[in-house]
């Protein structure tokens, strides 16, 4: 059974991106054969297209963490033929390849039986992007923040972490604080629910200083550097930040005293080795209580489109989140 899968392989000249057509037989081991209707674009997935080792070593391979379709077969007693399941993380687009090929291979353990009230394509305008920012939400209000806390701050709001960020805060009636190098997506942002506004410069500000006023009651960072580490010396007293990203930088300079004089969380937040039944948790309230419309946040992509994407998202220049239809034409 041969399907269309978006390749990548290495070549002398680098790496070179095509539509191949690729064989059921040729998928690795697993114990559900997915047929995949939607994917979604992540930072990670053109990291992954451009051949960053920290990403995927092996080639060729076809990118993709995020995957949503119906189980074809399956040897696991828990999913059966017919079975509507998300993929997301894992190995899923790094080392095994991934939703952008129509059929995937994946153990059981890394699946999602899809929630009553999500779909293919609804779950993919969430994706990995949109889970993290939901997990990030998540780990924050179980650290103690609530809207009482003071206002919350989101950088890189326009990126489909920060802005499923932005509009899930806002939901939850949260005051919304966007940092964003974009001055003309201030409208955007403000449709999602931001009420005010920070260029990346202004969030850069006082990065020499040990300590910087106190401000907020939360913080979803998806950009690291010294913008993660800004926002930490800004945090209210017992306040805490979530830091789930680093395409600004994967350091920053840092001090205790954040941390022994204001009693101050910083928060890890990984999406890809999460258990499968915290993701089950979190894909839950997603469908339930935290339900959203994120139609406004969609750029449908097919797998034709797709390289053009890659190249708008490694350069700054995506909004929102792109969604993938395996099915679509160019």
């Amino acid at each position: 059974m041969s399907f269309r899968a978006f390749q990548v392989e290495k070549m002398e000249s680098g790496f070179v991106r095509s539509i191949v057509e690729r064989e059921v037989d040729d998928l690795p081991a697993g114990d559900l054969l997915i047929d995949v209707r939607y994917s979604s674009l992540n930072y990670k997935d053109a990291l992954s297209a451009t051949g960053n080792p920290g990403v995927t070593r092996v080639f060729p391979h076809t990118p993709g963490i995020d995957a949503a379709g119906v189980v074809l077969s399956s040897d696991d007693s828990g999913f059966a033929a017919g079975d509507e399941v998300i993929v997301i993380g894992f190995d899923l687009g790094m080392g095994t390849a991934g939703g952008y090929g129509q059929r995937i291979r994946v153990p059981a353990d890394w699946a999602v039986k899809m929630p009553e009230g999500l779909d293919a394509c609804t779950s993919m305008r969430i994706g990995t992007a949109g889970f993290t920012a939901a997990e990030c939400v998540q780990k924050l209000e179980r650290a103690g923040m609530t809207p009482a806390s003071g206002p919350v701050l989101v950088t890189g709001a326009t990126g489909g972490v920060g802005s499923v960020a932005v509009k899930l805060l806002a939901k939850l009636n949260y005051e919304v604080v966007a940092v964003t190098g974009k001055a003309d997506q201030h409208d955007f942002l403000r449709d999602l629910g931001a009420v005010d506004f920070m260029t990346r410069e202004q969030a850069s500000e006082g990065a020499e200083k040990p300590l910087l006023a106190e401000r907020w009651g939360g913080v979803v960072d998806t950009v690291g550097g010294d913008i993660l580490f800004n926002a930490v010396k800004s945090l209210r007293y017992g306040c805490s930040a979530a830091a789930c990203g680093l395409v600004a930088a994967p350091n920053f300079a840092a001090s205790v005293l954040p941390f022994i004089l204001r009693n101050v969380n910083l928060l890890g937040i990984d999406s890809v080795q999460l258990p499968i039944t915290e993701k089950a948790a979190i894909w839950s309230r997603l469908a339930t209580d935290w339900r959203m419309d994120l139609s406004d946040l969609e750029e449908s992509l097919t797998l034709d489109s797709l390289s053009a994407a890659i190249d708008r998202i490694l350069a700054g220049q995506m909004v929102g989140r792109g969604v993938v239809d395996l099915n679509a034409e160019a």
